[in-house]
């Protein structure tokens, strides 16, 4: 991949998803539980990270790179969150794992056009997050036992003639989303 072209997608992408955790709310923080009989704390179970659990097999025949693999936004860990991100010739995709519900990604200001989809024998909720990106980007989120998976593609804003983002991201779904967690 083009070193400029790579960075400037990077670019891109890290502020699209910024912007698209923004929406969905990093603000809550929950430590565990408390007791009035002193300090305890339970440990919420490990969330299911799509870095180490789609293999490079899969990421190849969805189109994009396994060694361009980010983890996090802009390489920063999030908490509630597991993160990972490929870039492609024409697009990028991140994968996102939080215990959020679906119903709070439907109630934030800014996803906007959701539209039940089934994808790889998976239902999910399309949606696309309100902004100059809107017609570049494309995000389905699938209910799982922890919470949801999010699926997201981004094409590149520098190429001209690119398929919809939801188009692409159909198809790069029937390769991965067999990978994630039901």
């Amino acid at each position: 991949m083009d070193g400029e072209k790579g960075r400037g997608l990077k670019r891109a992408g890290t502020a699209l998803i910024v912007a698209g955790l923004a929406v969905v709310g990093l603000a809550a923080c929950d430590s565990g539980e408390s007791s009035s009989k002193g300090a305890t704390t339970t440990a919420k179970p490990t969330l299911w990270n799509p870095c180490t659990e789609i293999s490079d097999d899969a990421l190849t025949a969805a189109g994009v790179d396994p060694a361009s693999e980010e983890k996090g936004v802009a390489g920063v860990s999030q908490s509630g969150w597991e993160i990972c991100g490929w870039d492609g010739p024409t697009f990028a995709v991140t994968v996102y794992a939080t215990n959020k519900a679906v119903d709070q990604f439907k109630s934030k200001p800014g996803n906007v056009d959701f539209r039940t989809v089934t994808i790889a024998g998976r239902t999910g909720e399309e949606f696309r997050v309100e902004g100059a990106s809107k017609k570049l980007d494309c995000n389905v989120v699938f209910p799982v036992s922890q919470g949801v998976v999010q699926l997201q593609v981004l094409n590149r804003a520098s190429l001209d003639g690119l398929t919809d983002p939801c188009v692409s991201l159909a198809r790069v779904g029937e390769t991965l989303v067999p990978t994630f967690p039901r």
